[in-house]
């Protein structure tokens, strides 16, 4: 099965990115935007393990989804993103799935 890595555990509900994979936080609560390092080294041993089909959730910091991005398409030439779309119209809430390729 793939897993859903997601930057930061927040307030938001993603039980319906379960769908997708089992789901895997990278950091919990208030993180430093400036520690790049320190989190570049904590997602990489956290990722050691990922699939070429996992998914990277699109939330919370944009440094944090960054590094996360980085370390899957240096370990698989790619990322498959989760990006949250709420469709007001429909009153539907959904991911969409998006794929990019070095």
């Amino acid at each position: 099965m793939s897993t859903v890595w997601i930057p930061n555990s927040s307030t938001h509900d993603f039980t319906e990115a379960e769908e997708y994979g089992d789901i895997v936080f990278l950091t919990q609560g208030s993180v430093n935007r400036y520690a790049t390092s320190k989190y570049y080294r904590e997602f990489k041993e956290l990722m050691a393990d990922s699939k070429p089909a996992d998914y990277l959730l699109i939330t919370g910091l944009t440094i944090l989804n960054i590094l996360a991005s980085n370390i899957l398409v240096g370990m698989h030439g790619k990322v498959n993103l989760l990006i949250f779309k709420h469709d007001k119209k429909r009153k539907q809430k959904t991911y969409l799935e998006r794929t990019i390729k070095v």
